[in-house]
């Protein structure tokens, strides 16, 4: 007698819906793909050539990285990295942020925000179009911009009072407890449009997009936990393009939205593509079912995104498993991958940012390997 195996399809807002045999999940899934603007399902997709440069930034000494977290260019070629290092306190709750700059040819330049109070637990770095840094920290659900100089310039969001008997690592309560506006709840990453609003992604818990203007202040946020259209379920990385459109990774709905500068709903698209023979988990087991199924390790799903700048942009999306990195149009169209699972130089340990300075070059941060690659593209 053949087993029926149950799946569960991430996109299903009906809980008594979500529960499929094989044969309905391939059948669903077929008809996703055949959707337009919703699913890029393809099964050959051209490999890009692309080699690692060796040692991108140097470190001196008695200075380590942890988790890269983050990673950044500015218009000067330097780069800013932030890693989970600095790890001050006990083995629970430490806080691990530090963010050090590096000169175009590696060379390390200096740290920023040394003993800073929002430091906790860092999440992502972006540079503006001014060459402000910004910071995300999803331990103090702070939001920190500093000037090229690296002195506080606005800070977002508050820390929990140390001084505070209740103060502890935030809940996840489902549904989440209502948002506030100017407060976080585990953020995580920043973007910009033309005319200077910020947009943030926050997060691991409110699953919402805010916006403040270029005077810091705030003008509005939108979006819940769910899987409709304009719904997130950690919203995990964002970017906007040169016509002031939001790019949202929303990964673990496995998808990426597309939004006006006043959250409208635009479009989604998703990245299926099958995964090779003999892949790899970066640690762990390969994923389940079930935790495919919940999206964060799902192939495809986008742990960190970035867009190219220049007259022909282009987008790329990085997951998880089996550890690879996507190159689409705007609208979605997969134009190429490369990359696995590893810790040699071109394998990957769980992308977490990705800076694109051009078309065919990337800095990808890693949290399970500890450091920052720069890859060289093959046009």
């Amino acid at each position: 007698m053949k087993s029926r195996h149950t799946w569960f399809c991430p996109c299903c807002t009906d809980p008594s819906q979500r529960g499929f045999t094989r044969r309905q999940f391939l059948s669903a899934a077929a008809a996703l793909a055949a959707a337009p603007g919703f699913a890029n399902a393809q099964t050959s997709v051209p490999s890009i050539r692309y080699d690692s440069v060796p040692d991108p930034v140097r470190l001196p000494d008695n200075i380590y990285f942890g988790e890269c977290s983050g990673v950044a260019v500015n218009s000067h070629g330097h780069i800013f990295v932030l890693s989970r290092g600095n790890s001050t306190g006990p083995a629970y709750g430490a806080a691990a942020a530090q963010l050090l700059e590096f000169a175009p040819n590696g060379k390390f330049v200096r740290e920023i925000g040394h003993n800073l109070y929002a430091w906790s637990f860092a999440h992502t770095v972006k540079i503006d179009r001014h060459d402000n840094i910004w910071v995300t920290d999803k331990g103090s659900d702070m939001v920190i911009k500093f000037t090229p100089e690296g002195r506080v310039a606005m800070v977002f969001g508050r820390k929990q009072e140390a001084s505070d008997e209740e103060t502890a690592p935030l809940k996840h309560p489902n549904p989440p407890l209502p948002a506030e506006p100017g407060r976080f709840r585990q953020v995580t990453d920043v973007a910009w449009d033309s005319s200077g609003n910020t947009y943030i992604s926050d997060g691991y818990i409110n699953s919402r997009v805010a916006k403040v203007d270029s005077n810091g202040n705030w003008l509005k946020s939108w979006g819940e936990r769910g899987t409709g259209p304009g719904q997130f379920h950690t919203p995990h990385s964002i970017a906007v393009d040169a016509n002031n459109h939001i790019y949202v990774a929303d990964r673990s709905n496995r998808r990426i939205q597309v939004f006006d500068t006043d959250g409208n709903f635009l479009r989604q698209f998703t990245i299926d593509v099958p995964v090779p023979p003999g892949a790899r988990a970066a640690i762990g087991n390969i994923p389940s079912e079930a935790e495919i199924a919940a999206g964060t390790f799902a192939p495809g799903s986008p742990w960190a995104i970035c867009i190219s700048p220049g007259p022909n942009p282009v987008l790329y999306s990085a997951d998880a498993y089996p550890g690879r990195i996507y190159k689409l149009t705007l609208d979605g169209q997969l134009l190429g991958m490369f990359g696995e699972t590893g810790k040699q130089l071109k394998q990957f340990g769980w992308i977490h940012e990705m800076a694109c300075p051009s078309e065919n070059v990337l800095y990808v941060a890693e949290l399970l390997n500890w450091r920052v690659q720069k890859l060289i593209l093959h046009a």
